[in-house]
C-alpha cells in the first residue's frame, strides 16, 4: 500500500518569508528580526495569539527571485530575544507543512493567508523496500557525518524513525541548493520525499569522492615539488660547502646561460637566436626535457668559434718550401695552393678580405689512384697556410642529416660534421678535408651529396644552415679539399662547384725519392731501427718500385719497405745478420722473395705475350691509376662452322661496339692493307681480355683490337716494346681518348719503350713529366695504318692465311 497525504481545515497566519532559504518541519531556526518581513509576521503573530491558546504561529515561505512557493511550513515562535551577535532575533520551529492558499487580512502589517495543513499517511507495516531505503539513507547520512567529524549528530539521526522526519532531516545539509530544498519541501509524499533526499546525498557523495581524489593528487604533486625543491636546495647548500672547502669562487658561470651569451662574442643574429633560447629555459621547468635540449644547444652554439680567425702566412716561398718537403711530386697542387696564397696576400694588402659578404675561401677536388697521398696534402696545405686542419670521413655515409645535422625535435639530436668540424678546429677558417667524397652514397634517409651542394658552392656557404643551429654560419672563408678515387662517382652537380686538380700517380723517379726521404725513415722508426743501420741504395728502392710493386701510389711500396725491415731486424735477433747492413738489388730475393712485376722487355723473348701472332698491348685507366692491357684475337676452324664476333673478358657495351668496329674496317679494307681477309667470312673471330673476372669497358682500345687482328690475319707478331691507346672509326680514323698521363706513367712502369696516342692528344703531353717523355718514344697518329707500320714486326715468312 502507497503513502498519501491529504489537507485538513483552513488556517489563517501572517506570511514570514524566507529569501533564498528554506526551512523544512523539524527544524529549529534563528531569524534576525532586523528584517522587516520578519519582523512584522512575528509582531502580527504575536497580536494574534490569544492567551492560553498555545505559542504564536507563523507561516515559513521561500521566496525565490521575489516569487513565494506554493508550500510553506507552520512554525511556532519559540523565543524571541537577542542573538549571539546582539541583534534582536526570533527561534522558530517547524512543524508540518501547509499549502497555501488565498490571502485575506489581519491584524498588523504582515501579508496573511489561508492555508490547510498536510497529513502524511505510510502503511502499516511498512514495505520492506521502504526500510531498505531508511537504512541506505542513514548510512549516507552517517558517512557523510564522519567525514565532516560530526559525531554528535550521528546518534540524532540513527534515532530517527519517522520517514518523512528522516527525509526533511537533509534541511540542514548545507550542501543542498535551494532550488533542491524546495523540491523536498513541496514534495508531499513522505517516501518520494526520503527517495529524492537519499538521490541528493548520493549524489554530493560521489562529487565529494572525485574532489577528494583530486585534491590528494594535487596534494601528492605539491609534495613532491616541495621534497624536489628542497633536495635541491640541500644540493646548492652542499655543493656551497663543497667550493668554501676546496677555495673556489662562489659564482657558477656555467650553469648562467644568460651571463654567457652576453658574454661571448657573438653575431648579433646568433646573440638574438641564444637570447631567445635563454628565455625559454628561464620559463621552463627543471622536469621539463626542453630544458635539456635547450642547454645542449647553448652548449653548443657558445662552443662555435663565431669570430676567431687564424691568421694566415703569407710567405709564399715559405709555404712553397713546406710543400716540396712534406710531398714529392704533385707540382698541380702545390701551384694552385701557392697561387690561392698569393691572391689572398693581394686581397689583404688592398683591404678586400670581406666582398659581399663573402671571404676567399676555395674548394678543390683532387682526384686520383690509392695512395698518392691526396688525404696526407690536406695537412701539408693547412701547415703551409698556417690554418687549423680538420679531417671529415664522408666514406659509407647514406644520411642527409650527418652533413646538415638533426631537427633538434630529435632525442639526441646533433649538429652536421660540417659544424662539427669547425667546432673542432676552433676557427672559422680551417683546412676541411672531405675524404673519399665518391663514396658516399644515398639511400631512403637522404642524399648527402646533395647536402654538400650548400656546402661547397663559394656562392652559398657564406649563409650555410644546419638543421640542428637553425642560424647562419658562415664557411666562405674555409679551404674545403675534397678527395675521390673515381670521378664519374661525384654527382655532376657537385663536381661543378669544385675545382678539380688530378693526381696521376708517381713516376718511378719520385717514388725512389718519396721512399728515400719519407717511407724509409717512418719506417725505421716503426722498426726500432736508428737511421743508419738499415741503409736502402736507390737501386734496390728503384727496384722495389718497379718490379715488386706496380701501383700509381706509394702505399704498397711502403708496406714493401716495412717487410724489408721486419726481416732484417728479424734476422739481426737470430745471430744472422749483422748490422749496420746496406740492402742491394741483388738482396732483395733472399729478403722478400722474387719479384712480382717484371717488365715484357726483361722477359725470354719466346716467353713473351706478344711473341705469338695475334696479342697486343693497350693501355686503360683504372681506378688504381693507370695500367696495361693486353687484347688477343684467334681465329676459328673454317670447319666448326662457328662464324660471327665472340667477345671475352667481361667487356661492357663500348668496347664491344668497338671490336664490331676493328672487325668492319679490316673487312672493308683488308686489300689495301694486304692482309688475307677472305677467310674471314667463314670462320668466327674471338678476341679476348685476359683478367676475365674484371669488368672493362672505355672507348680506347680500339686501335689495340685493331692491330691484333691484323697481327693474327698477316702473322707478323706484335712488338714487345710498344703499348697503343686511342679509339677507331670504320674509315680507320684514330680518335682521341682520355687518362694520356696516367698510360704513359703506367707503360714506362711496365718497361714499354714506345707509345702510339691519337694526334688529338698531343697537347696532353705537356701534363707529362719530362722524365718520362725523355724514356719514351712517343707516336702521335691519326690514322690506324700509321699504327700498323709501328706496332707490326716485319714478317719472317710471307702466311697466305693466318691459321
Amino acid at each position: 500500500m502507497a503513502s498519501a497525504s491529504k489537507a485538513s481545515a483552513p488556517l489563517t497566519l501572517p506570511v514570514l518569508p524566507l529569501d533564498d532559504e528554506v526551512v523544512l518541519p523539524g527544524m529549529v531556526v534563528p531569524l534576525d528580526l532586523s528584517d522587516n518581513d520578519v519582523r512584522a509576521a512575528v509582531e502580527a503573530a504575536q497580536a494574534a495569539a490569544r492567551p492560553g491558546g498555545g505559542k504564536p504561529k507563523v507561516l515559513l515561505v521561500p521566496r525565490v527571485d521575489g516569487t513565494y512557493a506554493g508550500t510553506g511550513v507552520l512554525g511556532t515562535v519559540e523565543q524571541v530575544g537577542r542573538l549571539s551577535d546582539g541583534d534582536p532575533g526570533a527561534l522558530i520551529r517547524g512543524l508540518g507543512r501547509v499549502r497555501i492558499g488565498a490571502g485575506t487580512t489581519g491584524p498588523g502589517g504582515a501579508l496573511w493567508v489561508e492555508g490547510s495543513t498536510v497529513e502524511e499517511t505510510l502503511p502499516d507495516p511498512l514495505p520492506g523496500s521502504v526500510g531498505e531505503l531508511v537504512r541506505e539513507y542513514k548510512a549516507l547520512a552517517t558517512s557523510w557525518l564522519k567525514k565532516r567529524g560530526a559525531w554528535q549528530v550521528v546518534d540524532r539521526v540513527q534515532q530517527i524513525d519517522g520517514v518523512g522526519a528522516l527525509a526533511d532531516n537533509s534541511g540542514y545539509s548545507p550542501f543542498l541548493t535551494v532550488e533542491q530544498k524546495v523540491e523536498l519541501l513541496e514534495t508531499a509524499d513522505p517516501v518520494a520525499r526520503l527517495r529524492l533526499a537519499t538521490a541528493q546525498l548520493r549524489e554530493h557523495l560521489a562529487e565529494q569522492d572525485v574532489a577528494e581524489t583530486i585534491a590528494k593528487d594535487v596534494q601528492e604533486g605539491v609534495d613532491k615539488q616541495q621534497r624536489e625543491f628542497l633536495l635541491r636546495r640541500q644540493l646548492e647548500a652542499v655543493r656551497k660547502e663543497l667550493r668554501d672547502l676546496n677555495g673556489e669562487a662562489e659564482g657558477d658561470e656555467s650553469d648562467d646561460y644568460r651571463a654567457r651569451v652576453e658574454a661571448a662574442d657573438l653575431p648579433e643574429k646568433v646573440r638574438e637566436a641564444a637570447l631567445k633560447e635563454v628565455e625559454k629555459l628561464e620559463r621552463s621547468s627543471d622536469q621539463s626535457p626542453e630544458g635539456s635540449w635547450i642547454r645542449t644547444w647553448l652548449d653548443t652554439v657558445l662552443e662555435l668559434p663565431w669570430n676567431e680567425r687564424t691568421e694566415d702566412q703569407y710567405d709564399i716561398p715559405g709555404a712553397q718550401a713546406v710543400l716540396d718537403a712534406e710531398h714529392a711530386g704533385l707540382e698541380d697542387v702545390k701551384e694552385r695552393i701557392t697561387e690561392y696564397l698569393a691572391v689572398r696576400k693581394r686581397r689583404a694588402e688592398r683591404g678586400l678580405g670581406v666582398v659581399g659578404g663573402r671571404r676567399g675561401g676555395a674548394v678543390l677536388a683532387l682526384v686520383g689512384p690509392p695512395g698518392v697521398g691526396k688525404t696526407s696534402l690536406g695537412e701539408s696545405v693547412a701547415h703551409a697556410m698556417g690554418r687549423k686542419f680538420v679531417r671529415v670521413a664522408l666514406g659509407g655515409v647514406r644520411d642527409e642529416a650527418e652533413i646538415r645535422g638533426h631537427r633538434r625535435t630529435y632525442v639526441g639530436a646533433l649538429p652536421g660534421r660540417i659544424v662539427r668540424a669547425i667546432k673542432e678546429a676552433g676557427s672559422m677558417n680551417p683546412v676541411v678535408l672531405l675524404d673519399e667524397i665518391d663514396k658516399v652514397g644515398s639511400d631512403f634517409r637522404g642524399d648527402p651529396a646533395a647536402a654538400l651542394l650548400e656546402v661547397l658552392d663559394p656562392a652559398q656557404n657564406h649563409t650555410f644552415r644546419d638543421h640542428y643551429l637553425e642560424v647562419e654560419l658562415d664557411l666562405s672563408d674555409v679551404v674545403f679539399l675534397a678527395t675521390a678515387n673515381v670521378l664519374e662517382a661525384i654527382p655532376e652537380a657537385l663536381l661543378d662547384r669544385m675545382e678539380l686538380v688530378r693526381l696521376d700517380g708517381y713516376t718511378e723517379d719520385e717514388k725512389v725519392v718519396i721512399a728515400r726521404d719519407h717511407l724509409l725513415p717512418r719506417q725505421l722508426e716503426r722498426a726500432g731501427l736508428e737511421p743508419g743501420e738499415v741503409v736502402l741504395e736507390d737501386a734496390s728502392l728503384r727496384k722495389l718500385a718497379g718490379e715488386y710493386t706496380r701501383e700509381a701510389g706509394v702505399r704498397t711500396l711502403e708496406r714493401a719497405i716495412a717487410r724489408l725491415l721486419r726481416k732484417v731486424t728479424a734476422q739481426h735477433e737470430l745471430g744472422g745478420r749483422e748490422l749496420p747492413f746496406t740492402v742491394t738489388p741483388e738482396d732483395l730475393r733472399d729478403l722478400i722473395g722474387r719479384p712480382h712485376h717484371v717488365p715484357e722487355s726483361a722477359q725470354d723473348p719466346a716467353e713473351r705475350r706478344t711473341a705469338v701472332p695475334g696479342v697486343a698491348t693497350g693501355l686503360a685507366v683504372t681506378g688504381a691509376g693507370g695500367d696495361v692491357l693486353f687484347v688477343e684475337a684467334s681465329l676459328a676452324d673454317p670447319e666448326t662452322g662457328a662464324a660471327g664476333l665472340t667477345l671475352t673478358g667481361q667487356l661492357g657495351d663500348v668496347m664491344k661496339e668497338s671490336a664490331q668496329i676493328a672487325l668492319s674496317f679490316l673487312r672493308s679494307h683488308g686489300a689495301e692493307l694486304e692482309l688475307p681477309v677472305t677467310g674471314l667470312k667463314d670462320r668466327g673471330v674471338h678476341i679476348h681480355f685476359p683478367a676475365g673476372a674484371v669488368p672493362k669497358d672505355g672507348p680506347s682500345a680500339g686501335i689495340t683490337m685493331t692491330t691484333a687482328l691484323a697481327s693474327l690475319l698477316s702473322g707478323r707478331q706484335v712488338r714487345t716494346d710498344v703499348a697503343m691507346t686511342g679509339e677507331v672509326s670504320l674509315t680507320g680514323r684514330v680518335l682521341p681518348i682520355g687518362g694520356v698521363k696516367q698510360k704513359l706513367l703506367a707503360a714506362h712502369r711496365a718497361g714499354i719503350t714506345t707509345v702510339v696516342i691519337p694526334k688529338r692528344n698531343e697537347a696532353d703531353l705537356d701534363d707529362v713529366p719530362a722524365e718520362i717523355l725523355e724514356k719514351l718514344e712517343v707516336h702521335p697518329v691519326t690514322d690506324v695504318r700509321q699504327v700498323l707500320e709501328i706496332a707490326l714486326a716485319p714478317a719472317a715468312v710471307p702466311v697466305a692465311v693466318a691459321a
